[in-house]
C-alpha cells in the first residue's frame, strides 16, 4: 500500500463487473481534485472492460494540482510512486526534472513508436496539445483534460441590470461596468467574480498577463517580463473587479457555491464547470458562456489549463499497462466519456466526430465555448526550478491585498516581482 495516499478501489463498480477477480496487473493511478473522480471512474470503468487483466486502482485524489505535485515529488524521494499521475500541465516540466534527477522519468517515445510514431500522434492530437506534455521537446505524457477560462453569466440577473445577453462586452471594461450595475441590484448580489486571489494555482494570473498578447517570462527564462506597465494592467485589472464591479472577495468554493446559488452576475471559471453549473443552476436561473475578454485582439491568449497523463511505473509490466491505460483515456471513445462527465474540451482531435462529441456541441453551446477561443489558447507554462508551488502562494497573498485595497498596485507589483524572481533564483 502506498504510505502517501490511502488507495481507493473502483469498489461496487469493480464488484458488478467481475474485473478485478481476472485481474492480473494493478495500476495505482493518482489525479488532483476530488470532484473529478466521476468521470475518471467512467474512464477506467470503460477500459477495464475491455482490458480484464488490468485492474484501474485510484488512490485518494489531491485536493489541487499543486497539493498533487508536491505529494508526487515526496513519493519519488521515497521510491513509493504511484504507476501514472495526471499532472497539471503547468507543473509537468518541473515534475519530469525531479523524476529526471533520479532516473525515474519515462518518456513515452518508444509507446508512441510501437504505435505508428508521427503518423498515429497527427492522426489524434493537434500540435497546441502534444505541446502541452512535451518537456525539452520531449513527449511525457498524453493530453487528458484540456481548458480555458471563459465566463459563465447568470442570464436573468444581467437582464434586470439592463444588460442584454445577445449584446455582450468584449473587453473587460464593459464586464466591469456591467458588474457595478448587477452589484446595485441587492445587497446580497455580487456583480463580477474574477477569483484569482483564491484561485489553487496561478492560472488566472497568467491570463491577465497573456490577455494583453505579453510573455509572462522574460526571454532569459529565470525572471518574469511583467515587471513594468504589463503588470501593472494586469493588477490593476484584478482590483477594478473588486473597487468597481462589485466583486466581494471569498474562498475559491464559496466563491462556486455563491454564482451557482444565483446571486453572481458573472464568474470566470474553467469549462470544464459548465456540467455543474448547468446541473446546479436548473430551476434557479438560467447560465450562459462566454469567451474570456482579451485587451489585445490581435495577440491576445488564454492559458490552456488541465493534466496529462504521466507514467511514472519503474517496472516493464506496469508501465506496459499504464501506457494501455493513459492511450485509452487519450483515446476518441476516452475522451467523449471525460468530456461529457466534466464539460473539459476534449484532447483527441478525433473525438469531435459526430457520434461522439461533435452533434453534443451543436445542441450545447455552454460547454462549445472554449471551442471559440482555441485560435488565441496558449501553453500554461511553469517556472523554472522547483519552487512553482511556494511561487504561487506568495503571489496570491499579495494579489488578494492588492484586489482588497491594503497594498498599491504600484507597490505590489514591485513585491510580486522581487519575490517571485528570487524563488526563481533559489
Amino acid at each position: 500500500m502506498k504510505t502517501l495516499l490511502s488507495t481507493v478501489a473502483l469498489g461496487a463498480t469493480l464488484a458488478v463487473t467481475g474485473i478485478a477477480a481476472q485481474a492480473e496487473v494493478t495500476v495505482d493511478v493518482l489525479h488532483a481534485w476530488p470532484g473529478h473522480r466521476h468521470f475518471h471512474e467512467a474512464v477506467a470503468k470503460a477500459f477495464m472492460e475491455t482490458h480484464p487483466d488490468i485492474t484501474i486502482n485510484f488512490l485518494a485524489a489531491a485536493e489541487s494540482y499543486d497539493a498533487e505535485h508536491q505529494a508526487v515529488v515526496r513519493d519519488a524521494m521515497t521510491g513509493n510512486l504511484p504507476d501514472i499521475v495526471f499532472s497539471g500541465y503547468h507543473l509537468l516540466p518541473e515534475l519530469v526534472h525531479q523524476l529526471q534527477a533520479r532516473d525515474l522519468d519515462v518518456p513515452l517515445a518508444p509507446f508512441i513508436e510501437a504505435e505508428g510514431g508521427a503518423t498515429w500522434l497527427t492522426e489524434n492530437y493537434a500540435p497546441s496539445m502534444i505541446n502541452l506534455t512535451k518537456v525539452e521537446d520531449e513527449i511525457y505524457a498524453l493530453p487528458f483534460n484540456a481548458s480555458t477560462p471563459i465566463i459563465f453569466y447568470n442570464k436573468e440577473l444581467i437582464e434586470q441590470a439592463g444588460g442584454d445577453t445577445d449584446n455582450l462586452p468584449d473587453d473587460w471594461d464593459g464586464w466591469i461596468e456591467l458588474g457595478s450595475r448587477i452589484d446595485a441590484l441587492g445587497d446580497s448580489i455580487t456583480g463580477a467574480s474574477y477569483m484569482v486571489d483564491s484561485w489553487p494555482d496561478d492560472w488566472l494570473w497568467r491570463a491577465l498577463i497573456s490577455q494583453q498578447g505579453k510573455p509572462f517570462m522574460a526571454e532569459d527564462g529565470q525572471s518574469v517580463a511583467w515587471d513594468n506597465a504589463v503588470g501593472k494592467s494586469a493588477l490593476d485589472l484584478a482590483r477594478r473587479v473588486v473597487a468597481v464591479g462589485g466583486m466581494d472577495q471569498m474562498e475559491f468554493a464559496q466563491g462556486r457555491q455563491q454564482f451557482a446559488a444565483g446571486l453572481t452576475g458573472f464568474t470566470v471559471q474553467s469549462v470544464n464547470s459548465a456540467r455543474s453549473f448547468e446541473e446546479l443552476a436548473k430551476g434557479k436561473f438560467t447560465v450562459g458562456t462566454d469567451v474570456f475578454p482579451v485587451a489585445d485582439k490581435e495577440n491576445g491568449k488564454v492559458p490552456t489549463g488541465g493534466n496529462g497523463g504521466l507514467i511514472t511505473a519503474q517496472d516493464a509490466e506496469h508501465q506496459a499497462a499504464a501506457w494501455e491505460y493513459i492511450k485509452f483515456a487519450a483515446s476518441p471513445q476516452g475522451q467523449k466519456l471525460a468530456v461529457l462527465g466534466s464539460g473539459y474540451m476534449p484532447t483527441n482531435r478525433l473525438a469531435m466526430a459526430p457520434e461522439l462529441l461533435g452533434d453534443f456541441y451543436a445542441n450545447h453551446p455552454n460547454w462549445a465555448t472554449s471551442l471559440r477561443q482555441l485560435d488565441r489558447a496558449t501553453p500554461w507554462a511553469g517556472y523554472p526550478g522547483t519552487n512553482a508551488v511556494e511561487i504561487w502562494r506568495t503571489q496570491r497573498d499579495i494579489i488578494s491585498a492588492v484586489m482588497s485595497g491594503d497594498l498599491s498596485v504600484e507597490d505590489g507589483l514591485q513585491e510580486m516581482v522581487e519575490e517571485t524572481n528570487d524563488l526563481i533564483g533559489r
